[in-house]
C-alpha cells in the first residue's frame, strides 16, 4: 500500500508520487506494511551504520527515557552528553588539540553553529571585519538559510536566492569532469589554488572560514580530491588566518573507513561538523567538534557563545548516540567499513563494462556510480530524462534502495550519479545482490532511453 500526497495529512516534499509505508527494519533490510523487503544500500541516506533494529540500542534508549529524557542545556548538563563528548574527542584528529563538542539535532544546525562559532571567534579576537565564508560548488551543507548560503547545490539554492547571503564559492575538485578543463597531475591541483584567487578578490581580511566536505556527498556522490588538495587548502587557510571547517555530516564516524573523512589526507581542521552516523538513525543528533585554538579564545576572553537551540545536548539523543558509538567500537565497525568498502567498490567496478557507467568511485561505505550516455565523450543524458531517478525507482521495484544524485557533475547541472552508502554491516552477499540489481536497472533504463 502506498500513501498518496493528495489523500495524506503529511506534507510530502515530492507531491507527485506515492510512498510505501515502511513498517520495520532488520539488519540491512527495511520492510513495508505489505511485507515487501528492501535492501537498504543507501543506509537511509548515509545515516544507518550499525543496521536496523539493534536491540541493545532500543534498550539503552528505554533505560535513559525512564531516567531522564530531557535537561535544558541552559540549566545543566547530563552524563550521556558528557560520555558521548568524550568518545568524539578521542576520535578527533590529533592536530586539533584538546577538543570540545557542541551537540545539536541535525546537519543544518551543525553548519549554522559552525558559521556562528567562527564569526564569534574573530569578534573575540578583535577582528570583526571577518564575516564571509568560502565553500565549493557541488558542496552540500544543509537547508536552513545560512547553511544554504554556503551550500553549492545550485538547484536547491535557486528558489531562495533573494534570501541567501552572498558567500563566494570555488569549483569542486572533480577530476572526472574537471571544471577548469585540466588534467591531474599536470594541473598542479589548480582547483585548490582557486581559494587563493577568491581571497584576492574578496579580501582575505573579510573571510572567516572555508567549509568543504572531505568527500563530496549526494551532490556529486563520493568524489574525492587529489592527494595534495587538503594540504594546499590548509596552508592557504593558515597563511590568511582563516578557519578550516570540515563538513563530516556524511563522511564522519566511520562512513569512509576512518574516524573522519579528512583523516585520509592527514590534515587537521579547526572545526568539524558531523551527524548522521553519530546516532545511526536511532535519534536526531549532530555535533560540532571545536579545536583547542578556537575554544581557548572564548575561554581566554571570557566570551559567551551566543547560540543555542531547545534541544542542544538532548539527553535521550546523546544516550542513544553514546550507545551507537559504543556498539561501533565493540564490533570494530569502522574497520569493517574500510574492508567491506574495498570489496564493494571492486564489485561495483564490475559495472564499468556497461555502456552507461562512466566511473565508480569512493572510500569505505560512501561510494558513487557516475552515469553517462556516451562513455568516450562523458556526455550525460539530457537532464529532463531523469536517468538516475528512473534507475533508483526501478532498483526499488527490484528490492534495493539507492539514492539518485540531485544534480550532476557536468556543465549546466547535467549528469547523473547514484549514491551507495549502506550500513557498515553489509556483507559480500548483500554486495552481490546490489550489483546484480543495479546492472539490470541500468541496462533496462539505458536501453529504454536509447532504443
Amino acid at each position: 500500500m502506498l500513501d498518496y500526497p493528495e489523500k495524506s495529512p503529511i506534507f510530502y516534499r515530492d507531491m507527485t508520487r506515492g510512498y510505501p509505508i515502511m513498517d520495520r527494519g532488520e539488519g540491512v533490510y527495511i520492510f513495508d506494511e505489505q511485507g515487501n523487503r528492501y535492501l537498504d544500500a543507501a543506509g537511509g541516506i548515509a545515516v544507518v551504520n550499525i543496521g536496523h533494529g539493534v536491540g541493545e540500542i532500543a534498550e539503552a534508549a528505554a533505560k535513559q527515557a525512564k531516567r531522564l529524557a530531557f535537561a535544558y542545556s541552559g540549566t545543566g548538563t547530563s552524563r550521556p552528553q558528557m560520555d558521548l563528548a568524550k568518545k568524539l574527542a578521542a576520535r578527533a584528529p590529533k592536530g586539533m588539540g584538546e577538543v570540545k563538542v557542541f551537540f545539536c539535532c541535525g546537519g543544518s544546525e551543525a553548519t549554522e553553529t559552525a558559521l556562528k562559532l567562527a564569526r564569534q571567534y574573530y569578534l573575540a579576537k578583535g577582528q570583526g571585519g571577518k564575516y564571509k565564508f568560502v565553500s565549493r560548488w557541488q558542496g552540500y551543507h544543509g537547508n536552513t538559510i545560512g547553511a544554504l548560503s554556503i551550500t553549492g547545490r545550485t538547484q536547491w539554492r535557486e528558489p531562495f536566492l533573494p534570501l541567501l547571503l552572498g558567500f563566494p564559492h570555488i569549483c569542486a575538485p572533480i577530476c572526472y569532469r574537471c571544471p577548469l578543463g585540466k588534467t591531474y597531475p599536470e594541473c598542479g591541483v589548480q582547483c585548490a589554488w582557486e581559494l587563493e584567487r577568491v581571497l584576492d578578490v574578496e579580501g582575505a581580511e573579510a573571510v572567516a572560514g572555508f567549509m568543504a566536505e572531505p568527500i563530496i556527498g549526494t551532490s556529486a556522490t563520493a568524489v574525492a580530491p587529489p592527494p595534495e588538495y587538503y594540504s594546499i587548502i590548509r596552508s592557504i587557510c593558515d597563511e590568511h588566518d582563516i578557519l578550516m571547517v570540515s563538513d563530516e555530516v556524511i563522511t564522519g564516524l566511520g562512513r569512509t573507513g576512518k574516524n573522519f573523512g579528512i583523516d585520509h589526507w592527514d590534515v587537521a581542521p579547526d572545526i568539524i561538523t558531523t551527524g548522521k552516523a553519530l546516532s545511526g538513525g536511532y535519534a536526531p543528533l549532530a555535533a560540532v567538534i571545536v579545536s583547542e585554538k578556537v575554544w581557548r579564545t572564548f575561554w581566554d576572553k571570557s566570551e559567551v557563545f551566543y547560540h543555542g537551540h531547545t534541544y542542544v545536548g538532548h539527553t535521550l539523543s546523546c544516550a542513544i548516540g553514546d550507545a551507537v558509538q559504543g556498539y561501533i567500537q565493540k564490533h570494530n565497525l569502522i574497520q569493517r567499513s574500510a574492508e567491506m568498502g574495498e570489496l564493494l567498490l571492486k564489485k561495483l567496478q564490475g559495472l564499468l563494462d556497461l555502456p552507461y557507467v562512466g566511473e565508480v568511485r569512493g572510500k569505505g561505505m560512501l561510494l558513487g556510480v557516475e552515469l553517462v550516455k556516451d562513455k568516450e565523450t562523458k556526455e550525460p543524458f539530457p537532464r529532463e530524462t531523469g536517468f538516475a531517478d528512473r534507475i533508483a525507482h526501478r532498483a526499488m521495484e527490484l528490492g534495493v534502495i539507492v539514492i539518485p544524485g540531485v544534480q550532476g557533475t557536468a556543465p549546466g547541472l547535467a549528469g547523473d550519479h547514484l549514491q551507495i552508502s549502506p550500513p557498515f554491516i553489509f556483507d559480500e552477499e548483500d554486495g552481490a545482490l546490489l550489483t546484480e540489481v543495479l546492472r539490470r536497472a541500468i541496462l533496462e533504463i539505458g536501453e529504454d532511453l536509447t532504443g
